[in-house]
Order: structure tokens, then C-alpha cells, then sequence
């Protein structure tokens, strides 16, 4: 018999291996259980907001898209409401998004797959909520926005382990593609100007991107702690800082005006809504006092919806508040537990 001493035989080591290999398998199965029986647990812990059955017939109306976060079968999916009642039933479509947004012909939804390894996609969906065509995408998803005549696609995305981020710290990526899956832009690539100086550090983001037309657009830069509102051109691939400290602009429907965030002298991850003149340069505050980590959208010219979190300790779902663009008056909520708002007018506006 051959001596062993501080080790084991190959028929050993073949058994520890396959224990090993067993252990490994039964806590990945366990870890996609656990997910899976999280996911089912929310769409299974209520039963959901009220529903009704006239997808095609709120479509043809005013109507706000939104991602429910009402805990229930429902949970995740893309819903709509008419702008004439916010506050009743929604028609829930078939398609599940954790950032969406749309226009009269189509939608922009930036989906989810988890598992063992989650991965994610960005899709257009076409009128009746199917996926026409995929989209690049890497990272977890931030922001999605069409342009108003469907035509431009921009994603944000986080993404990890750039060389100049601390460890745990995200990056973001943000692409401008034509719907017909042609990639028009990676804003990383483009040349960002701040004071008539061209800014060339390697830790510039960019994010958060609202379409003017068809060529130009408004997204935040940043770099060394600094946050722009900057215009952009996809022919001349040029990012212009307009103002400082601010975040996640949105275009008002009549272009004279951005609603954005901003930092201010806030503590770190809090912001506060406001508005920007893009002829005279003046800022006004927003009556929306709590923090708001979204980008706005236009209902009119002349109030803003947004998201936020649920504040009751437990719940893991989110309101559409609205607020007057012009500081007056108080927030209301418009839509309860809904996310991602997006406004529809089938006839244009």
C-alpha cells in the first residue's frame, strides 16, 4: 500500500471534489429559488391595484404610462391611465420594465432577467406592447427617453469597475441610437466643453439625456464632483455646459425651459426639483420639497410629474406626485403606486 501523509489518494480527492461540486450546485439552486420566490412573494403579497380591460381604448385618449409598483400580479408591468382620471383603474399591458417610456406609437423599455446571473436589455415595444427590436445595452438600467416623434433612443445605464472609480463606486454609460437599432451616439465619445474648455478627464459621466429634435439634446456631464446641465449635438458630437449643478433635465413641451435636480448645499444624495430659463438663465424652485431622485417629466407647460419612493417604513413601492412648474402651490398625488412616468398625447402636442 502506497504511504499517504498530509494528503489524500486520487479516490479521495475525487469525493471531495464531488461534494464540493454538490454544495456549489444546491446553493446556486437555492439562490435562484430565493430570487424567484422573492419575485413571486411581491406579485402574490396583494392583490394589486384596479384594473380595466380597454388597453386600445386608453391608448386612443391623454393618458400617462407608468411602471406599476402595486404589490401584486402586476408588479413590474407597464400601465395606463387617462389623463382624465389618474387616480382610477389602469389598463396594465404585457410587457415588464424597470425603466419605460413612451410615445402615441411606441415605447422605450428597459427590462430585467434575473436569475443566477441577472442580465438586462433595452427594447422598443411597438403599439401593442411586443418587442420590435433590441437595443444596446450594458449595465444596470437608470434612465430611458424617446425623442417626441419616436425616432431617437437614449439609455443610461451604471455600470462598475472603471479604473478611476473607488471600489463600489458606479459609472454611467448613456448611447443615443435610432429606433431602427442604428447606434447615433455614445456620449462618452463626444467632446464636452465647460467655460470654452475642453474637458478631457477620464472620470467625466454622462446621463439623463432629453431630446430637443432630431439632432440636438440636453444631458447632465460630470467630472471631479461637478455636475452640468450641457446641450448636445449628435452631427457635431459637441456637449456645451449651459449651468451648473444640475441633473436629469427634461424639456418642457414648449422648449423654453428645463426641469431638473439639484444638489445645491443638500446633504449627499438628496436633490431638489427646480426649473431653468433657457433664454433668460433664471431658476426656480419647485414647491416639492423632499428629495427627488428622478427624472421629471412635462405633463404641461406648466406642472412636472415625477416619482417617489413610498415613505411608510415596509413597503417597497413608489407614488407619481405632480407640482407646479412655476414654484406655486403644493404637491398632489397623481398616480399611487406607479414609477417611471411618461405623457402620452395621441394627437400630438
Amino acid at each position: 500500500m502506497t504511504e499517504r501523509v498530509g494528503g489524500l489518494g486520487p479516490r479521495a480527492r475525487l469525493a471531495v471534489l464531488a461534494v464540493v461540486l454538490l454544495v456549489v450546485t444546491v446553493g446556486a439552486g437555492g439562490f435562484v429559488w430565493r430570487v424567484h420566490r422573492e419575485q413571486a412573494a411581491v406579485r402574490t403579497s396583494a392583490t394589486g391595484a384596479p384594473t380595466r380591460g380597454d388597453l386600445a381604448g386608453v391608448r386612443g385618449v391623454p393618458h400617462l404610462v407608468f411602471r406599476s409598483t402595486a404589490l401584486g400580479p402586476d408588479y413590474g408591468r407597464v400601465a395606463l391611465v387617462p389623463l382624465s382620471a389618474p387616480d382610477g383603474p389602469r389598463a396594465v399591458t404585457p410587457a415588464s420594465c424597470e425603466r419605460v417610456h413612451a410615445t402615441r406609437d411606441e415605447a422605450l423599455c428597459l427590462a430585467s432577467d434575473r436569475g443566477l446571473v441577472t442580465t438586462y436589455r433595452a427594447q422598443v415595444l411597438d403599439a401593442d406592447w411586443a418587442p420590435r427590436r433590441d437595443l444596446p445595452l450594458v449595465g444596470t438600467p437608470s434612465r430611458a427617453r424617446l425623442s417626441r416623434d419616436g425616432s431617437l433612443a437614449a439609455t443610461t445605464t451604471f455600470v462598475f469597475g472603471d479604473s478611476y472609480a473607488n471600489p463600489g463606486q458606479f459609472s454611467t454609460r448613456t448611447t443615443v441610437s435610432r429606433v431602427d437599432g442604428e447606434v447615433a451616439g455614445d456620449l462618452e465619445q463626444f467632446t464636452l466643453v465647460v467655460g470654452g474648455k475642453v474637458v478631457t478627464a477620464v472620470d467625466r459621466n454622462l446621463w439623463g439625456v432629453t431630446f430637443a429634435d432630431d439632432d440636438r439634446f440636453y444631458a447632465t456631464a460630470a467630472s471631479g464632483g461637478r455636475t452640468w446641465l450641457v446641450e448636445g449635438s449628435l452631427t457635431t458630437r459637441r456637449l456645451t455646459a449651459l449651468r451648473e449643478d444640475a441633473e436629469c433635465p427634461s424639456l418642457s413641451p414648449d422648449g423654453t425651459r428645463i426641469a431638473f435636480k439639484k444638489h445645491g448645499d443638500l446633504p449627499p444624495g438628496r436633490w431638489r426639483l427646480a426649473v431653468y430659463d433657457l433664454a433668460t438663465g433664471a431658476e426656480t424652485l419647485l414647491a416639492e420639497t423632499r428629495s427627488v431622485d428622478d427624472q421629471a417629466e412635462w405633463l404641461d407647460d406648466g406642472r412636472v410629474v415625477y416619482g417617489l419612493p413610498r415613505s411608510e417604513e415596509g413597503t417597497a413601492t413608489s407614488d407619481i406626485w405632480m407640482t407646479n412648474a412655476d414654484g406655486s402651490g403644493a404637491p398632489t398625488l397623481l398616480v399611487q403606486d406607479a414609477w417611471s412616468p411618461s405623457v402620452v398625447f395621441p394627437g400630438g402636442r
